[in-house]
């Protein structure tokens, strides 16, 4: 099996797909079959005779390369992207709804177009997928996300001046805690310590592990983090990102 570490439009994540008998490479642009239909991706890299550690590892499909079609409609898409994400939040405003757009897409055939938001909780927005499906006339669906994924959207620059992590090179969120500020010293300043998407930076992790290493080798426990667990064996995913990730560009 030939797997393809392919990374979707406005998502840092790379995701595996299974492209035997397709002429992938590095750089390529590929529409792809994923759980909410098909979409475009750029390649990452490409590992040719796989073998998963377990045979019901199931893969979903490159269907092929991306053509000059294919992306010429993900130009247009791109502009009807931006004309119904001005409807929604019209329509929005006149119903009153608390929720805040943050993107609208659509899948590369047009079948769906999604929308992103936030809200506080809860919210009926029946009537309003309604007014959308009358006016583009395609299949709706409404996907409410965190605040941390807004600002992976929307990017923007963090106080260190760069693009936010983020929505550069951050595949996935990991937990962040206040006792990650205090083994680091730093002040706990909420103004200081909150990234624009107003939750604990995720950059105090990165160097996290150094201190708690250094914390508890001036309480007398040499070179011990916390309990020892034994190795395990990597399960196929952990092994594909290890290898798509040894040579991507951006990795930190």
């Amino acid at each position: 099996m030939d797997i393809a570490g392919i990374r979707l439009r406005g998502v840092c994540k790379v995701f595996h797909f299974d492209c035997t008998g397709v002429p992938l490479a590095k750089g390529d642009y590929a529409v792809v079959q994923t759980d909410r239909g098909v979409a475009l991706g750029r390649v990452v890299q490409r590992i040719d005779g796989h073998t998963p550690a377990n045979p019901k590892t199931s893969y979903n499909k490159a269907l092929r390369n991306a053509s000059a079609e294919d992306l010429l409609a993900h130009q247009e898409n791109a502009r009807r992207e931006s004309e119904a994400g001005v409807f929604c939040m019209k329509r929005i405003g006149e119903r009153g709804l608390p929720m805040k757009l943050v993107r609208a897409e659509y899948l590369l055939d047009r079948s769906k177009a999604i929308f992103y938001f936030t809200a506080d909780g809860r919210i009926d927005f029946r009537e309003l997928v309604k007014d959308l499906a009358h006016e583009l006339r395609t299949r709706i669906e409404m996907r409410q996300i965190g605040v941390r994924d807004e600002s992976r959207v929307v990017g923007g620059v963090g106080p260190c001046g760069k693009e936010l992590c983020c929505a550069t090179f951050l595949s996935d969120f990991e937990p962040i805690t206040v006792k990650m500020a205090k083994d680091q010293k730093l002040s706990l300043n909420p103004a200081k310590l909150s990234g624009v998407c107003g939750r604990l930076m995720c950059c105090l992790i990165y160097e996290h592990t150094s201190y708690a290493r250094q914390k508890c080798e001036t309480c007398g426990a040499p070179g011990r983090v916390g309990p020892v667990e034994a190795p395990t064996e990597r399960d196929d995913a952990e092994e594909l990102a290890a290898q798509l990730t040894e040579d991507e560009e951006g990795t930190p």
